[in-house]
């Protein structure tokens, strides 16, 4: 398979318009065969109470980016994704800067995808280590 980088990241920044990725300020940054990248800002619109980055938004910010991820796997005119499982292990904390998920595909199969997702501050620390799983659906014909 040939990337195309440029137009990868392109197509998804754009499908992130108007959804939480937008909410959220995820921007895809990094694509090439295998593995995708966004980045998302540790502020307070993504804090939990005592002022450090919500681990529901490291989860969101995982499965943004593993989903994105599998569209480049698929044919979308006639497949579509869908996360079916994430687990998540959050091992150091943030108050502020960007977090970056990185997802590399771990199994390619025709109906499920598995990915790891690592997110990390942007000195290369580990800040949560996610699992995806994507189920790989026929679209229905309306």
């Amino acid at each position: 398979m040939v990337i195309d980088k440029h137009k990868m990241l392109e197509y998804c920044n754009e499908f992130s318009k108007n959804t939480l990725m937008e909410t959220l300020k995820i921007e895809f940054i990094d694509a090439g065969e295998g593995f995708l990248v966004a980045k998302m800002p540790v502020n307070s619109s993504v804090h939990q109470p005592m002022g450090l980055l919500h681990g529901g938004a490291s989860v969101a910010l995982a499965e943004s980016v593993g989903s994105a991820a599998s569209h480049f796997f698929i044919n979308d005119k006639n497949q579509e994704v869908r996360g079916i499982e994430i687990s998540a292990n959050h091992l150091k904390s943030i108050r502020e800067g960007f977090v970056i998920g990185t997802a590399r595909i771990i199994h390619k199969g025709r109906s499920l995808h598995l990915w790891e997702i690592k997110i990390t501050d942007e000195q290369g620390n580990l800040i949560s280590l996610c699992k995806l799983t994507n189920m790989v659906l026929t679209k229905e014909i309306k």
